[in-house]
Order: structure tokens, then sequence, then C-alpha cells
């Protein structure tokens, strides 16, 4: 989960509580607000991508454009580098999304060299796996296996999306799909609606170009994965959640109320930068007759600033950030909302059964990068656009 730009101060309290659309249950949720961090590293980060709690209290950190995975100590203040930067053994180009595997085990998510590495217990570096899978040269479909979420199992979710022929509709849904990487075996667990998406068509009917673009803060479904297999897909129509057991038993959640907020300019740019810090790419080489394809995170926008007019904007925001959910180590899960660019950072925190039970709320300019026992890992992004950790008690 990545910040936002923010555009405006931040609303007064009384304000903010009065602005945060509630469900109708909403005089019995909690609300939870960090006002003070228990302990903060000294050292500044480039781009947290991935973060995890290690069994002794350390965390094991991916910084994505920092180019290095490392062992930080949070309360000595020190840091350790694992590996080094190239393309060979223990090497990573852009090390990213960092997932727990069986028997203690790490997946971690190399973008620059385009692949999957398994790091041991003892965070030694072992088997790789590339990201793509098919070959379209021998008319194998190619597939991008870029893991959103791994359950305990060590099974690989992502997100597909649904086909697209020259001159046919555009896909309105994609599917949550679930990898595993051991018998190769593909699952479709869900279907999920897509960000709605444009198309402009220009020249005659021997130089025809055709654009295809989303339509930014569109409402569009979104999900993460529990431990167990359990998969929490976050409905945009009506604002809800909904689990799929790992049985495949689906749970609809209570629809939860709420009162869209109406898109500004702070809110657009927000949005692009975001866009901008975030955005993949993806480059393929071929040598000696050999493909080679590797993947990006950010950096992206050439350094220039976003212009807001060079999209079609909806009027109101949607209830959620598609890209903002997690599924906590108690099992319940974590929705950031699109409440505007000026209100401090605020999750809905949804039960087992869809339920939803407690509203939490960060300081503003806080992003959530990870979760511990029993507490939670904020950013704070300074002036610079670089990152410094916090940590915070959930108790």
């Amino acid at each position: 989960m990545r910040g936002k730009l923010r555009g405006a101060p931040p609303a007064p309290v009384c304000l903010l509580i009065a602005s945060l659309p509630l469900s109708s249950a909403s005089a019995q949720v909690e609300e939870q607000r960090l006002t003070e961090p228990s302990a903060t590293y000294p050292h500044e980060f480039s781009a947290i991508r991935g973060l995890l709690e290690l069994p002794d209290g350390r965390l094991l950190i991916a910084d994505g454009l920092g180019q290095a995975l490392m062992i930080v100590d949070v309360t000595a203040g020190t840091a350790d580098t694992i590996g080094r930067t190239g393309q060979g053994p223990e090497e990573y180009r852009q090390p990213d999304g960092l997932y727990w595997l069986p028997g203690g085990s790490i997946l971690l998510v190399d973008l620059g060299n385009g692949r999957l590495v398994e790091l041991g217990p003892d965070l030694s570096f072992g088997e790789t796996m590339p990201l793509s899978q098919g070959d379209p040269t021998r008319g194998l479909g190619m597939s991008f296996r870029i893991p959103q979420d791994v359950d305990g199992e060590g099974r690989v979710y992502y997100q597909g999306r649904g086909n697209m022929r020259p001159g046919g509709p555009l896909p309105d849904s994609g599917t949550v799909l679930r990898w595993d990487r051991a018998s190769g075996a593909v699952d479709t667990l869900a279907s999920v609606k897509l960000q709605q998406m444009n198309r402009t068509t220009s020249g005659g009917p021997s130089n025809q170009n055709v654009s295809i673009s989303p339509v930014p803060l569109s409402p569009q479904d979104g999900w993460a994965v529990a431990p167990d297999g359990g998969v929490a897909v976050v409905r945009s129509s009506p604002y809800r959640v909904d689990w799929i057991r790992p049985d495949g038993q689906l749970v609809m959640g209570p629809a939860n109320e709420y009162r869209p907020t109406r898109i500004r300019t702070a809110d657009k740019v927000a949005y692009l930068e975001d866009r901008q810090r975030n955005a993949m790419s993806i480059s393929v080489s071929v040598n000696n007759g050999r493909r080679n394809m590797a993947f990006s995170r950010g950096g992206g926008g050439g350094g220039g600033e976003p212009d807001p007019d060079a999209y079609e904007w909806p009027d109101v925001m949607p209830a959620f950030d598609a890209s903002g959910i997690e599924v906590a180590p108690d099992g319940t899960a974590w929705v950031k909302r699109r409440l505007g660019a000026d209100v401090p950072p605020t999750f809905d925190v949804f039960d087992e059964e869809g339920r939803l039970n407690r509203r939490v709320i960060f300081l503003e300019g806080r992003e959530l990068v990870g979760f511990g026992d029993g507490v939670v890992y904020l950013v704070r992004r300074d002036e610079f656009d670089l990152q410094w950790l916090e940590v915070y008690s959930l108790d």
C-alpha cells in the first residue's frame, strides 16, 4: 500500500468523523487512531515493497528502488544487506514482494530479473522460477504470474484479465487465479470487476491507432488472501466483503452504506502521483535466440508533474482503494477507504464473516507496509519522497 500526495491541510477531527461514509451499523463500529509510534527506525528507505517480521523480531525488507534486501533491527537501528545486485545466484535486480512459504522459507519476487526466488529459513538463496509462463512463439499463451498473495501452502495468487480481441468489447471483469507451483495447476477462484477502460481510435483503415486506457478512480473490486487460503473479495457495488473459504464455500458479507466523496483536483494529483510511484513496466530482450523478460516498478512518469486534465474522471470516488487490501495475521480483512487527499488514511476492518467491526485511522501521510505480532508497520514519506519506518501497537 502506498501513499498519496496531500493537497490540503487535514480536516478537523469533528469534520473527519462526519465525513466518513459509515455502514448502517456505524454506531457499533469501534474507531482506533494510531497517533504515537512505539518505535521508529532511524534510517530512510527508497521504496519498501516487501516486509516480513521474522521469528526473532527483526524484519526482512525489500527496498525496490534502493535495490537492496535487508535484515533490519528496528530496536538497535541497524541493517545488514543479504545478497547483492546482479543476475546470478544470490543476486537480484529489483526486490519486490516477500511472502512466507511452508517450513519458514520465504518467496522473493525479483522483478528486475523476472523471477521468483526461494529463500531458506536461514535466508540462503535457493531455487528460482520465471514470472512469465508460456511461449507465444510456439503457440502457447503467455501469462505473467506476479504474486499478489501467497497462502500457507505456498500457492501463488494473481489476477487474470479478460480476453481482449482486436475490435472486440473491452473486458469488464477479471479472475482471481491460484497457481500451485509444484504441480503447475492453475485454478480460477472468483470473478472480479475491473476498472473501467476507454478506447480511442484515430487514423484511417490502413493507418489506424488504437489507445486503451483505464478511467482513474473508477470503481473496481479488490481482494487479498489469508494464510489458510481463504480469499477476501471486496465488492465495489454494493460495498461489501465476501469470503471464499478454503473449501470453496462462499460467505457473503452485508452491504455497507457510504456517502461517495466528490473528486477534487488534489485527489486527482494524489492518484496520479501514486501511480507514478508504483507503475509496472515490462521489457523483453532476445540474446542468442533466448528471450529474457524483466519487470520494474516505480519511478515512472519521467519526473514530470502529472496532468489531471489529460484524463477522464468520474464525479465521485469509489468506496475503497482496490490495491489497498490486506489480510492481517488475525484473519481480519483491512480495506483502505477512498475519502479524499486531505483525510488521514483510514481502513475498514472486516471479520471472517464479512462484517465491519472496526475502523483504524493513521496519522496523515502514513502508509501501511506490513503486519507483525500485535503491531502494524507504517512508513512516513518526507519531502524528498524517502520513506521512514514506524511501528504502531494495535493493543
